[in-house]
């Protein structure tokens, strides 16, 4: 292809047409010798006279430029331009395009696609095979090579994954590679384990060219606490001149909405690849942060979800008697603050005020009798989610509390008195503590030989007491009982919380216990010991891109792939909950260091900067039909023909077909039926219609999906609809149709009081609406999405009678085919049809009910079942579904549940009649 700079021609030998230009200048240029000059007297006789017909003895300049830039554009039209050519070598035999397809891609996975789109689109016009694979999914055997159109179509369904490859499954797919193919690497910018061992094995089977993003690559590992500050790190892949980012901590405010909460910059300084960055907050903010990210970088490497680690709890401390000064080892809280400092956000004050700061926890050291108003106070603080941990002391055994009847913010009825060693219910020696049982919270910890408990409260005998037991002494009496109180708990330590009646304060078994009772927050990540044989279910899991969704059915981990943390298919970045805590899995850990790739100089490395080839011919093309139009005009102006009384009518017919012959496409057939010949078309076959709803590219959607469906229902059943029609709810006629298919869009115009009783009309007549807000149904039937709530308003002037979703017998789930899923696009989600009469009984030895006849007026859903119906003209499918066969088996499902929605609005409730067919064998002796 030669080209001059950004210009380039597919045929330039055409050019060499311009050449001839100044000759056809001359000859246009051309006339006649001038005649001779002869007087005659006759002339006189002519003066006066108008010539109705005038001619130029010579064709004007600007005529012969005109139709010279005609030709010229004519020329340069049919040597095929093109807007910034691409040179390339053709290639031959089968490409393999591959992505590591990993969180290091996702910053700018947007010009990877148009970058793939590109290759494909010049594999296409050298007839190349094509396999795209992700280094993150490797393929099970060999690779898919198929036709680039076909991986065109499929683009929209390759997403990137939030972690890095596997080096092993790698190696292994890389292991079974076999023939000979050329390999375009599209890689993320970043080294990875068996990276280069993949590269040598691609050099085995043919050549291999790199396209490389040149944008910086940053990742930011997760926050640490220490001292009531933050440490953030911020990582760089190269190191460059001094950059600086913006970390933002997000969470929820005390409305529930997710907001940013702090903001921090961070400064690289030139020629480093790390930035750290502390911040100080306030322990309410600082306990609401969900996660730190990189502002303006949407990838999962810059976003470090935040534990239990980060959030430490409040506790309130009360104690029953003031410290002695001087006696600080005998105060009842000093034990706890030694336990609770390091981990946990201490308040101390009245107990009226520290209710009002809505503490995790509230510890009573020996308080004894409260007060009617903080006792409800206190009551209701529990009730709504709160942990009050009591200690018995001197106090509560001398007082009445829970004794005739159980207190309410006591878990156990309490003997007077306590019992101590030499006491009235003596012991002959200190008791140790017994082994903590499995349904106990202190399960698996160590009991140290050296706990001695010298004195007690003891409880009252009660049937509940074994259970509301966490933790006994050596002869079975209860040391710890708990008992749940509305939402939250009460827990009783029946020892003090000092060293006077136990050494348990004295020992670590202590701060665990608290840290089991989820008083405190472990402040390290339990290591591979702790989390042996533990099972954690995900909550949160985050993509590529860094967006945080719900975990959805995804099955819980064993605690050893958790204490290994690194993220995969079987354990994606997120948050993971166990019984009494919450682990983040983060893409970078505390000691992850960003490696760029390198790569051996015999490798080509290209940026994913392209100019995109734009053919021109079809523009330049029509310049000139527009030229040569405007000529047409000159030449009948110049010539007298548009002068006189009839020159409004051939000027109007000659610009009709100058811009008739100019305009892209001609009027549409469909855009304005007449009446009658909707009913003809209508009514002489089958036809599906759709609903018009304002946005040209749904309409177009929802005609190719009705298309789609209207094929294969001719092709598998006995229906063979004609081509689908777009109808308008305010003008055209529905009763013609037996199925209307309507997208909902979030700005689409309410009908009008008429044509709302057009439709109840037609939802009373036997027709069926099928509803689809195209959204996946996020917020459920009736949901917050735009689409759904347009759905509501456009459905509540509708008589549509109650809903519910599709139940396992459903005339829908066995019309044609046998359903329980009705995919579209979307996976899944709930299709709402009318609901079943209340009577609606299932007869023995059938597997469903009997039914009425009638047919369900309406079908709601938001799986957007048009693109998945939608084909070309060519009968392609337009748009990608899934993800290989997975995905084509959902095209599937949903080519059927729009077969078995036809015949069930044509066919009515038919296959529930056949609950009578044994009664009927019966009476007819069969």
């Amino acid at each position: 292809m030669a080209g001059l700079g950004a210009l380039g021609f597919s045929a330039p030998l055409l050019l060499w047409g311009l050449v001839l230009l100044p000759t056809l200048w001359f000859l246009l240029r051309a006339v006649p010798p001038a005649p001779i000059r002869r007087r005659f007297p006759g002339v006189a006789l002519l003066l006066g006279l108008a010539d109705d017909e005038a001619q130029a003895d010579r064709t004007p300049w600007w005529l012969l430029l005109l139709r010279m830039l005609a030709v010229a554009a004519l020329i340069l039209g049919f040597a095929g331009p093109v807007l910034n050519p691409q040179e390339r070598t053709p290639g031959q035999g089968p490409l393999l395009v591959l992505l590591d397809g990993s969180w290091a891609d996702a910053r700018d996975w947007p010009r990877r696609i148009d970058r793939l789109e590109a290759v494909l689109d010049e594999a296409g016009r050298d007839g190349r095979p094509v396999a795209v694979v992700l280094a993150t999914d490797p393929p099970g055997d060999g690779l898919p090579f198929q036709a680039a159109e076909l991986w065109a179509a499929r683009l929209a369904g390759v997403q990137p994954a939030a972690w890095l490859p596997d080096p092993e499954a790698v190696a292994a797919w890389a292991d079974g590679l076999e023939g000979r193919f050329d390999t375009v690497w599209l890689s993320g910018g970043l080294d990875w384990p068996g990276r280069t061992a993949l590269l040598s094995a691609l050099e085995r089977h043919g050549r291999v060219g790199v396209l490389e993003s040149q944008r910086p690559l940053m990742a930011l590992r997760p926050a640490a606490f220490s001292d009531g500050t933050i440490a953030l790190s911020v990582l760089r892949a190269r190191p460059g001149p001094e950059t600086e980012a913006v970390l933002a901590a997000s969470g929820r405010d005390p409305a529930g909405v997710e907001r940013v909460l702090a903001r921090l910059p961070v400064t690289f300084a030139p020629g480093e690849t790390r930035a750290g960055a502390e911040l100080v907050l306030p322990p309410e903010l600082r306990n609401r942060i969900s996660r730190f990210a990189i502002e303006g970088v949407r990838s999962a490497g810059a976003v470090s979800l935040t534990d239990d680690s980060l959030k430490r709890r409040e506790v309130a401390l009360i104690a029953g008697n003031e410290n002695r000064e001087g006696l600080q080892l005998l105060s009842p809280l000093h034990y706890l603050h030694q336990a609770l400092a390091p981990t946990a956000d201490l308040i101390e004050g009245t107990l009226g005020d520290v209710v009002l700061a809505h503490p995790d926890v509230i510890v009573l050291a020996d308080v004894a009798t409260l007060s009617p108003a903080e006792s409800e106070a206190l009551q209701g603080w529990v009730e709504a989610g709160g942990m009050l941990l009591r200690f018995a002391g001197p106090r509560l055994a001398a007082s009445d509390v829970s004794r005739a009847e159980e207190d309410p913010l006591m878990p156990v009825r309490l003997r007077a008195g306590g019992r101590t060693v030499g006491g009235a219910m003596s012991w002959g020696e200190p008791k140790t503590l017994r082994p903590f049982g499995e349904a106990s919270p202190f399960f698996g910890l160590p009991v140290p030989d050296d706990v001695r408990v010298n004195a007690q409260v003891m409880a009252q005998p009660d049937p509940s007491l074994a259970d509301r037991s966490i933790a006994a002494l050596s002869d079975g009496t209860p040391l710890v009982t708990r008992k749940k109180l509305g939402k939250g708990e009460v827990v009783l330590f029946h020892v003090t919380a000092n060293a006077e009646w136990s050494t348990l304060p004295l020992s670590g078994l202590f701060v665990q216990m608290l840290e089991r009772l989820a008083v405190s927050t472990r402040p390290a990540r339990p290591d591979a010991v702790e989390l042996a044989g533990t099972t954690w279910v995900p909550e949160t899991v985050l993509d590529a891109f860094g967006a945080l969704g719900e975990a959805g059915t995804l099955p819980g981990v064993p605690g050893e792939a958790l204490a290994e943390a690194r993220p995969g298919p079987g354990l994606p970045p997120g948050l993971y909950a166990g019984e009494d805590r919450r682990l983040a899995v983060n893409v970078i850990g505390a000691d992850t260091v960003l490696s760029p790739a390198a790569w051996p100089a015999r490798i080509a490395v290209e940026g994913f900067a392209v100019a995109r080839e734009t053919v021109l011919k079809g523009w330049v093309l029509a310049l000139a039909l527009a030229l040569l139009a405007v000529d047409i005009l000159a030449s009948l102006w110049l010539s007298g023909r548009l002068r006189g009384a009839r020159v409004p009518s051939r000027a109007g017919g000659a610009m009709v077909l100058a811009l008739a012959l100019l305009l892209p496409g001609g009027l549409r057939a469909d855009e304005a039926m007449p009446d009658d010949a909707l009913a003809l078309r209508a009514t002489s076959e089958v036809v599906l219609a759709h609903v018009r709803t304002g946005d040209a590219e749904v309409d177009r959607i929802a005609d190719a999906g009705l298309r789609g469906l209207s094929r294969k229902l001719a092709e598998r059943t006995s229906i063979e609809p004609a081509a689908p029609i777009a109808v308008d709810l305010e003008t055209d006629e529905l009763s013609f149709f037996p199925f209307l298919y309507w997208p909902v869009t979030a700005n689409q115009p309410m009908p009008s009081p008429a044509a709302y009783a057009r439709l109840n009309r037609y939802l009373r007549t036997g027709g069926m609406i099928l509803f689809d807000t195209r959204d996946a149904d996020v917020a459920g039937y009736g949901g917050g999405s735009s689409e759904g709530r347009r759905l509501q308003q456009l459905a509540r002037p509708l008589d549509i009678p109650p809903l519910e979703p599709i139940p396992p017998d459903h005339v829908l789930t066995r019309t044609f085919y046998l359903l329980q899923d009705f995919p579209g696009r979307n996976a899944g989600r709930e299709v709402w049809v009318e609901a079943a009469p209340a009577d609606a009984e299932r007869v023995d030895g059938m597997p469903f009910r009997d039914l009425n006849d009638g047919v369900t007026p309406v079908v709601i859903g938001g799986n957007d079942w048009a693109s998945a119906w939608a084909v070309d003209g060519q009968g392609v499918a337009m748009f990608p579904v899934g993800r290989g066969y997975a995905g084509e088996r959902q095209r599937e499902i949903a080519f059927r549940f729009g077969i078995n929605l036809i015949m069930h609005v044509l066919t009515g409730n038919y296959k529930s009649d056949q609950v009578h067919v044994p009664a009927l064998l019966d009476r007819l002796g069969q």
